[in-house]
Parts: C-alpha cells; structure tokens; sequence
C-alpha cells in the first residue's frame, strides 16, 4: 500500500470530516465483538457456571494486561509511529518487529514467573500446568493487537475491523466443541482460548501479508526503537488510568455496598457505556488520521471536530437515557427498576464523551501521549474522592454521580489542553507528528509529487 493510497484511506471526499464511513464500520466491528463476547459470556454461564464464567473473564484480561505493559504499549505506539510518512520505511517495520518478537518473550516469561502468585490468589480452580499453557495467550493477544494496530496505522480500517471481530468469534466454536467431546470445562475454556487466539493470530498476520506490510523489512533502528517504547509508555499510562476509571465505581461500590447493589449498578454502567461505542470508533479512526496531518492542518481540523462530536453525543443522551427507562426493566426485570436512575445520571457524565475521544485523539496523535494520561488521572482522582464520600450514603446512585463527575472532568482538562495545544499550531506551517522524523513533511510532499511511489 503506498504513502498516497493510506494518506487518503481515512479522508477521501466520500468519507467526510469526521471519517464517517471508517467510524461507521469500526463501531459495527466494535458492536459485533460486544454482541460475541456477550454471547459467549452466556454460553460459559449456562454451561459451566459461574466460577468458570470468573476463571474466563479473568483469563481474557490479564494476559493482554500481561503483553501490552511489558511491550511498553507497542501497539498503541504501532499505529502511531506507522500513521507518519516515516511509517513507510523498511527499517520503521524492522523496529517494530524487532520490539514486537521482545516483548512477546519478555511478556510470555512474566507470565510465567507470575503463575503461582495468579493460581494462588486469583485462578485457584485453574490446574497450574494449564495456567503455564496460558502463557501462549500472552503471545496470541499481544500478536493480534499489534496487528490490528498496524491496519489502524496504515489506514486499513477494513482489515482492523476483521481482526476485532475475529478475536471475540474464534472463541465460542472450539468451547463449544470440547464441552461436547465431554472435556472437563475448565480445562475446555483453556483450550478454546488458546485455540481461538492461534485463530486470530493467524487471520490478522494474513491481512497484514495482503496489504504487504510484511514485505521489505530492514535492519532495526536502536534510537527509533526507544522512541517506540518512550510514546508506548506514555500512551500505556493513559489507557490503564482510562481502565482503572471505568471499573473503579464497581470494585469500591461492591466491597462498601454489597452485591445485591452492585448487580444493580453493572446492568446502569453497562447500558450507559454504550455512548462510548461512537466515540471509541470517531477516536479509532482519527487517532491515525491527526499523526499523518501537518500541525497546522491538525490543530485547525480538531477545532473544527472538537464541537461537533461533542454535539453528536450529547444529542444522543435524550435518546439513550429513554431507552434506559423502558428497556432495563423490560430486559432484566421488574428487580432492576432502581438501575434507571444511576444509568440516566451515568449518562450526563457521558454526553460530552465526543469531545473526549476527540480530544484524546488529537493529543495522542500529535505525539503528546502524557496530557492525555493527566487527563485519566485526574478522573481517577476525582472517582476515589467521591466515592469515598457519597457511596456509603448513595450507594449506586452515588456511585454513578461519582463517576459522572470523574468524566466530565477528564474530559473538561482534555478539551483545554486540547484546545491549548492547537493554538499554539493554528497558524504553523505544516509539519508532521513529533518525535520519528526531522523530514517526514518533506518526504510525504515528495512522495505525493511522485505519485506515491
């Protein structure tokens, strides 16, 4: 694919200022991989119980915790360096092969080193060898996301959308095929993991082969590669904050509340959260849309978006919160009803969510991975203070105002750094995203002039 064809990928004039089509798609890959994983959730539940349903949510999440904090973020850092015109360069891809092939070892080792401490603590019903045969998840999961990064860099959003939606599908066959071969669950959901991430492994290296990002290669660059793991960092810090903001409420309101309040609150958090399926995707496709622009063409572009995503989201809260009031009771039942008020108010937190993925976008895309995070941080911030003070006399409505608050300060401090930072390249000459490339501007204008070549 050349420098011409992905520098027009993401906006192209049938595409619009926002992206609309490469977001479109993205939010039905991300809404499809929902729909699976919530599917396979209720296979797991239905046949094997709960503890198994725990063991599996617990064995989907930490080895990609496992992969993407031992590479340095290397995937976030992946889309990034690869959405600049420097992206091109055989020794760009070498780097990050090289760094890829590290911390796959480097995270599989962790993970192996850790597992008397997880079967100890968090997986006791898992058989410590299966728990050792885990260690290829690390690797499968750390594989797949950088590809799919890798697509999003190079403004194959196509092929980033197959590879989301292949990693919630590989799953559910190969369970479901054990359980009836009589193989015992536990070790049934192991497999089907294992299996599921070979599967999605391999379905994302054959679309990285077929846009040919695998032919080519050159020598690793030792000063790239440090930039690489500096922007991953920084990056990383970021999302662990974001995650450690959304599930926060749920870990305080269970162990001062009790359960009976939490199931409550996880039905509200779990229907307001589906205001962040349009962000996420607007922010999936503009990330490596603002690494590509000049800094003035960037800065004058998320002026333009910053109000008119905020507008999007907060247009649809009305509708999101009417569908709260019919459909959760309707759906879970009568005994859910006190799941209205907390969903409706976690939405009022949630209707400026267009400006934030914005934002964080426009920030990380620039090469300023840091302010974002201090944007995380300080809803992390605002989540623990107020959580502490209203979920004792609250409980799941206060948590939810307590999370509405920590959301609409994360994204009030991203838009003003957001804003800051585009101010200070408004009137700039364009030039590329810091931090990979001196000439990159110079390079991209003289490979357009030769067609791309």
């Amino acid at each position: 694919m050349t420098l011409k064809t992905r520098l027009t990928a993401l906006s192209g004039p049938t595409d619009g200022p926002l992206g609309r089509r490469a977001a479109a798609t993205n939010m039905a890959a991300q809404s499809s991989a929902l729909v699976l994983a919530a599917v396979a959730s209720v296979v797991v539940a239905r046949t094997s119980g709960a503890a198994v349903l725990g063991d599996w949510t617990l064995l989907r999440i930490l080895p990609w915790l496992t992969a993407v904090i031992v590479s340095c973020g290397l995937p976030v850092a992946s889309a990034y360096v690869l959405s600049t015109p420097t992206g091109d360069s055989p020794r760009t891809r070498g780097t990050l092969a090289a760094l890829l092939v590290a911390g796959t070892a480097a995270g599989m080792l962790v993970w192996l080193v850790l597992t008397p401490l997880l079967g100890a603590r968090l997986l006791d019903s898992v058989p410590n060898g299966l728990l050792l045969l885990m260690a290829v998840t690390v690797g499968t999961q750390l594989w797949t996301t950088w590809a799919k990064a890798c697509c999003q860099g190079w403004a194959d959003i196509p092929g980033a959308n197959l590879i989301i939606v292949a990693e919630e599908l590989a799953f559910l066959p190969v369970f479901v095929l054990a359980l009836l071969a009589d193989v015992d669950a536990i070790v049934a959901m192991a497999v089907a993991l294992i299996a599921g991430g070979l599967c999605s492994t391999t379905i994302a290296l054959l679309r990285l082969r077929r846009i040919r990002f695998l032919r080519g290669w050159g020598r690793p660059d030792v000063r790239l590669a440090r930039s690489v793991a500096a922007y991953g960092a920084r990056a990383q810090l970021g999302n662990l904050l974001w995650l450690v903001n959304l599930r926060l409420d749920v870990l305080m309101l269970g162990a001062m509340a009790g359960p009976e309040v939490l199931g409550v609150y996880a039905v509200a958090s779990k229907s307001a959260e589906l205001m962040r399926l349009p962000a996420n995707a607007a922010n999936y496709v503009l990330y490596p849309r603002f690494a590509r622009m000049g800094s003035g063409e960037a800065a004058a572009e998320v002026r333009t978006l910053l109000p008119r995503a905020g507008a999007l989201t907060v247009l649809a809260t009305p509708v999101l919160a009417a569908g709260s009031v019919v459909a959760l009771p309707a759906v879970f039942g009568p005994a859910f009803q006190d799941a209205v008020a907390p969903a409706c108010v976690l939405l009022l937190g949630l209707a400026v969510e267009g400006a934030a993925a914005v934002s964080t976008a426009y920030l990380c895309g620039r090469g300023r991975p840091g302010a974002n995070s201090l944007g995380m941080g300080l809803g992390v911030l605002v989540t623990v203070v107020l959580d502490l003070a209203l979920i004792p006399r609250f409980g799941a409505l206060g948590a939810a105002a307590a999370s509405s608050a920590a959301y609409l300060a994360t994204t009030f401090l991203l838009v003003l750094l957001a804003v800051r930072l585009s101010g200070r390249h408004q009137s700039t000459v364009l030039r590329p995203a810091p931090a990979f490339s001196r000439r990159s501007h110079e390079l991209r204008n003289d490979r357009l002039h030769r067609g791309g070549s």
